[in-house]
Parts: C-alpha cells; structure tokens; sequence
C-alpha cells in the first residue's frame, strides 16, 4: 500500500542502508512516521540562506557564503538574528519511488527557531526527490532567542512516502463521518481549516507574546527556564488581539484535533490572503495525535508581517494536509511513545516551566 511509511518501515530503510549515519542512527530517533535528524559536529555561519540549484552541493556553495565554522563539540551559541548552516549526522541513500519531506520537530518551532533541511542538488528547502543519495543539512536560523546548541541534538525530521498519500476534500469528508477529526463542524477545503481560540472556556489567557531582549536558551534543559523572562502573557476577554509587525506569538486552536492511527497529518497555510500575518509550522502530526480521548489542540506559532493586524476569535489561519499510512505504525503517538504535547492546549516549549 502505497502512503507515509511507518516507524517498522524506517527500521527496514535503515537495515537495509537506505538511511545511515556516522555515530549510528539511534531506535529512539525513529517515530510513528518519521525519523528525528541529529546535528553534527560544526556549525557554519553563513551570510545568507541559500539553496545550492541543481548541479551544485552544498560544500561548493559554502565556499561563497561561509563566514566561518563554529566547533560544537562543547556546545555554543547560536545567535538570534544569524544564519547557519549545520551538517546532520544521517545520509540517504533512496530507493527509486521513494521520496522525503522535512520539518522542525514540535519544540523547534515553538521557539521560532527556523531550521529546514538542505540537499546537494537542492532547488527547495525541505523536499527531498526521489532517489537522491547523499548528505542531509540543517539551516538553522534563530528568530526570537539565541540557543546553545551541541552535536546529537535533534531540531528536525524527515518523513518518507512511497507513492500517492494525500486525501483530497471528498476523502477527508468520509475519514471524518467514520472517525470525527474535530470536536465541531469541519471546515474542509484543500484540507481541514483551524482556526484560532481568543475565547478560553477558563479565565482570559490566550497566548504569548515573544520579548526581544532575552537570555540564551540551552536546548538541552528541560522545564528550566521562568516563563516570564522570555514571554509576555496575552490576556483578552473581548475574542481578539491586534498583533505587531515583527512579534512572535504562541497561540492555540479552537479545535480539538485527532489523527487516526492509519494517517498522518501535516500543518500547511491556509491562504496568503487571510491577513499581514503567517503561522509557523512546527510540522508534522504523527498517527496517534489526540486519537483515544476529546482530541488535542494545535498550539500555532504566528509571525506578524508588515501591518498591524486584528486577529479575531474563531478566524481560520491554517489547515491540516491529511495522508495516508502505508502501514499502520507498531507504536502511536502520545500511546506507546511518551509525548510532552499529547492532549496540549495552550502550551508553550517544554524547555520552559509549567
């Protein structure tokens, strides 16, 4: 069956050496759909992003755009505002019909840590063709927090599919009469549309707000660091927020989603005309997401563009890509695998203190 191959299928790519890496990949590294990419050992600082074009490999471009190379072997500082390039740990070696797509893990992108995969070859950030063989790259780019960073630790994920897996709008209607996908009437248009809650069914909070002038954030410490010294709390009881150009803010759905354990699901825009503003993806919903209770929020990391711009209650600001398994995974999301996000509301990286 063709579709997102599970976490049992990653383990047989990786026996078979279509996935390698030098030290070898870890089992914890493999999720119900994808595979967790390690850091390697070097961070170059480069002037600009860049994609290499056909024909040409990220070494031979390095040569123009590095500025200098950063050992990380004890650990340094990524520095908010830069841009670096890092080379992962793991390489692909595909086989012909299979392809491979990348995002930023949930906790990456919950501190707007920008960071995307790049290939040899490569003419988008985060797509992989099929058959291609050779080295992975991060692009790491620290929007709101510089962040210290050692080899090993893992920023993104790869997720890989053989053949068609999307369900278009009619598919997507029927999965959702069997198996409700929100706790509400569904929006479904080229996807399942979220929208944004201003009106918690608890007290006023509704989000936070990035602050500019902020400490270092070790991606090592977990639940270290005081809330209050790197956001702002947001409070409204009147359904809607104005957002400033150039803020970062963490936000939560109005829905409650589920992922059935035979699919998969993917964060995408809904339309670049719904407003001066665009929401972050961390990425990718592994089977198993909110399935087994009342579902779980989809917390959204939005960025303000070049206007003030108002946010009301209920808007719709994104929607969920739906995908088929190739194989229903051996251990689902949030079940067999510990989550810090399983059954979230609002809730911010889980660096931070509850």
């Amino acid at each position: 069956m063709t579709g997102v191959l599970a976490s049992q299928q990653i383990a047989q790519l990786i026996k078979a050496g279509s996935l390698s890496a030098d030290p070898p990949i870890d089992a914890a590294q493999i999720q119900p759909a994808s595979l967790d990419l390690r850091l390697g050992g070097v961070a170059h600082r480069v002037r600009a992003s860049f994609l290499p074009g056909r024909g040409r490999s990220i070494a031979d471009r390095l040569t123009e755009f590095s500025m200098h190379a950063i050992d990380l072997s004890n650990g340094a500082v990524l520095e908010k505002g830069c841009v670096y390039l890092v080379p992962l740990t793991e390489r692909l070696a595909l086989p012909h019909g299979l392809r491979a797509v990348a995002n930023a893990k949930s906790s990456t992108g919950r501190l707007d840590l920008l960071t995307r995969v790049v290939t040899d070859d490569g003419t988008e950030f985060d797509r992989i063709p099929e058959g291609y063989d050779g080295p992975l790259y991060a692009e790491i780019c620290p929007r709101s927090f510089s962040v210290l960073v050692r080899p090993g630790m893992r920023l993104n994920q790869v997720r890989f599919r053989d053949g068609p897996a999307t369900l278009d709008d009619v598919d997507l209607r029927a999965l959702h009469a069997a198996q409700p996908l929100v706790d509400c009437e569904p929006v479904i248009d080229g996807g399942l549309g979220f929208s944004v809650n201003l009106r918690p069914a608890d007290g006023d909070l509704v989000g936070y707000r990035a602050k500019p002038h902020t400490g270092v954030i070790d991606l090592d410490l977990i639940g270290h660091y005081p809330v209050g010294e790197f956001w702002e709390e947001l409070h409204t009881t009147e359904g809607r927020l104005i957002l400033d150009p150039g803020a970062f803010y963490i936000l939560v759905s109005n829905e409650a989603v589920t992922i059935p354990p035979d699919y998969a699901a993917e964060m995408a825009p809904y339309l670049a005309m719904v407003g001066e503003f665009r929401v972050h993806y961390a990425g990718f919903f592994d089977p198993g997401f909110g399935y087994g209770g009342i579902g779980a929020r989809g917390v959204l990391e939005v960025r303000c563009h070049e206007a003030p711009f108002v946010l009301e209650h209920g808007q719709v600001v994104g929607r969920l890509v739906y995908e088929r398994m190739s194989q229903r995974p051996e251990r689902l999301y949030g079940h067999e695998i510990a989550s810090n996000y399983q059954g979230q509301g609002l809730k911010l990286a889980k660096h931070f203190r509850a």
